[in-house]
């Protein structure tokens, strides 16, 4: 998995020295409550452990599951990802629906500075280039929050879902610049 930069922020791939920052921001239920079919808080410091080795599973050159690092004072700050997003259905695990989500959550101290919608436009510009054509979010209906960073990278909302995860969702997609159906955030 290759780190991306933008003006603000290092995305890098996770390390077990991360941790504690891990175990820190996904234990605070204002992170967990939009996160999941069935939101939970993590109560144990080898969750975080497990996390990080799941996230660093593997290596695709679009996908990623990345820490958002602020490049001039070093800390973390949250999570960003880009991966296949799975369909509704019976199976277990959900199938793979054909579509990628991105994703963003922040530690509660970075709300509010803008490094969501900057590192989330940074990796839409990464799925681009990198050729995808589509890209999802998906948000619980009381998650303004995620809908107004949606928005502002430049993604449509397109309605109430239940396509993905078994739930009803809000869906939101931006389409590649070129294919003149979507528009992108023009700076990061």
């Amino acid at each position: 998995m290759q780190s991306l930069e933008s003006s603000r922020l290092l995305l890098r791939p996770w390390s077990a020295n991360d941790v504690d920052f891990v175990f820190d921001m996904y234990s605070r239920w204002e992170v967990q409550r939009f996160i999941g079919r069935a939101p939970k808080v993590m109560t144990d410091r080898r969750d975080a452990e497990a996390a990080i080795e799941r996230w660093t599973g593997g290596d695709h050159p679009t996908y990623g599951i990345w820490a958002v690092q602020h490049r001039e004072k070093g800390h973390l700050l949250g999570t960003l990802m880009l991966k296949p997003i799975p369909a509704s259905g019976d199976e277990d695990p959900l199938p793979d629906s054909g579509d990628v989500e991105i994703g963003w959550h922040l530690h509660p101290d970075a709300w509010g500075h803008g490094y969501a919608s900057g590192g989330g436009a940074r990796v839409l510009q990464h799925a681009f280039d990198s050729g995808l054509a589509r890209v999802v979010t998906v948000t619980f209906e009381a998650n303004t929050a995620s809908q107004a960073v949606a928005r502002r990278i430049g993604m449509t909302h397109e309605g109430a879902t239940d396509r993905y995860y078994n739930m009803t969702c809000e869906l939101f997609t931006a389409t590649h610049p070129g294919s003149g159906s979507d528009r992108m955030a023009s700076s990061i």
